[in-house]
């Protein structure tokens, strides 16, 4: 299971003309399912994200967590993150998990990640979707479990 994070000072998420997910500082998280991720991978990945020190302390320096700098969450499925680049021109997708278990697990994800207290938005699994940010540092992190 793969997150990419990006601290933001706002993202949101937009699919037929309609905001449907929104926040102001936090982070968003793309997240990518493959083929042997499990509801225990989601679990792991979900406390990586929570726990990761990417937000800056009264000294600069990034010692805060998503939850103790009071920050946001908008978790979008991107399957693309699961695509295998190492051979020619095109991506492949087979490492990726089948659309059916891939949104059960990323269900799941954002369920824990909402356990935390920390308000959770999404995106909409397999939609076309305008996704807009702005990215704070730039701060982008690759996590996988």
């Amino acid at each position: 299971m793969i997150a990419l994070i990006q601290r933001v000072t706002q993202a949101k998420v937009v699919v037929e003309n309609e905001t449907i997910g929104e926040i102001g500082q936090g982070l968003l998280v793309l997240l990518g399912v493959e083929k042997d991720d499990n509801e225990q991978k989601a679990q792991r990945l979900c406390e990586k994200v929570m726990g990761y020190r990417v937000f800056s302390d009264e000294q600069g320096k990034m010692n805060l967590n998503v939850q103790q700098a009071q920050g946001n969450l908008l978790v979008v499925s991107q399957f693309t993150l699961a695509a295998d680049t190492q051979k020619g021109l095109r991506p492949s997708f087979s490492s990726g998990a089948e659309p059916k278990k891939a949104n059960e697990l990323y269900r799941y994800f954002v369920e824990q990640c909402r356990k935390t207290g920390v308000k959770t938005e999404t995106g909409k699994f397999a939609a076309d979707m305008e996704v807009s940010l702005t990215n704070d540092g730039p701060v982008t992190f690759w996590l996988q479990v």
